[in-house]
């Protein structure tokens, strides 16, 4: 199916979703965010999908944020109903059990970067600029940027990107731990399919199980996380996948897991 503000493709078990707007630096409005949503569910019920890469058209831009024109029409309700619908779709992409990689080619600015703190990994280009600009607009975050951001980099350094407005370059982005790694412009895709591969490699429902343990006992007292992590232990001690992964490893060979 073709989109009008997104390019998906399904190759070698990796789902390609990149953003198209790239008059607006593939700015984020409601019909993208429609089509988005219409995606994940896609590629969430397609068991041949094991990892998504998100990223931008061109150069310039992962996502630079909110369409402001749009945006500009925003009145109490609606706005109130525009951040619900935005924060709906993203809580989709950070729940669906399947790793996500958003490879940041560029800015990543309001919309964009509450995006990409909903992968569960971040790559950048060294060019890429990121930021919580959006108290510049009088508005603030709302597609999950408050809460996001300080759990991944802490609550002083969320408070100074937030109210402070200013972008980082990527370098900054890593020291923070906002990004996992940093790559020359060129090399930001391959490194992305690369660590896809890695993942794809290893057994789906450990993968699957070990994202739910990590996303949920964040939110969990560690007593209650720990608990939760035997209990999914004891679920892949009962897989198929299990047997063969200890069987090949005794047996000095690749495993062939089956996701069972």
């Amino acid at each position: 199916m073709a989109y009008e503000n997104l390019l998906y493709e399904k190759k070698d078990q990796i789902a390609y979703i990149t953003f198209n707007r790239p008059k607006v630096l593939n700015a984020l409005n409601r019909k993208t965010m429609e089509e988005l949503r219409d995606i994940l569910a896609d590629a969430r019920d397609d068991a041949g999908v094991r990892v998504l890469i998100l990223t931008g058209v061109g150069e310039k831009s992962f996502i630079a944020g909110a369409d402001i024109g749009e945006l500009a029409q925003c009145e109490p309700v609606s706005g109130r109903e525009t951040g619900l619908f935005g924060q709906g779709v993203i809580h989709m992409l950070e729940t669906m059990g399947k790793p996500s990689i958003a490879a940041i080619n560029g800015f990543a600015l309001g919309g964009g970067c509450e995006l990409a703190l909903a992968c569960t990994m971040r790559l950048a280009s060294k060019s890429a600029r990121l930021g919580q600009p959006e108290v510049k607009l009088g508005i603030m975050p709302g597609y999950g940027g408050s809460q996001r951001l300080p759990r991944l980099v802490g609550k002083g350094m969320a408070h100074e990107m937030i109210l402070g407005a200013d972008m980082i370059n990527a370098e900054e982005a890593l020291r923070i731990g906002l990004v996992n790694h940093i790559y020359e412009p060129a090399e930001l895709m391959p490194a992305a399919e690369a660590l896809a591969k890695k993942i794809i490699a290893n057994a789906p429902l450990a993968v699957k199980f070990a994202m739910e343990a990590i996303e949920h006992g964040m939110e969990m007292p560690q007593e209650e996380g720990l608990f939760l992590e035997a209990t999914l232990f004891g679920l892949c001690a009962a897989t198929e996948d299990m047997r063969e992964g200890t069987k090949a490893f005794l047996e000095k060979r690749p495993a062939q897991f089956k996701g069972k």
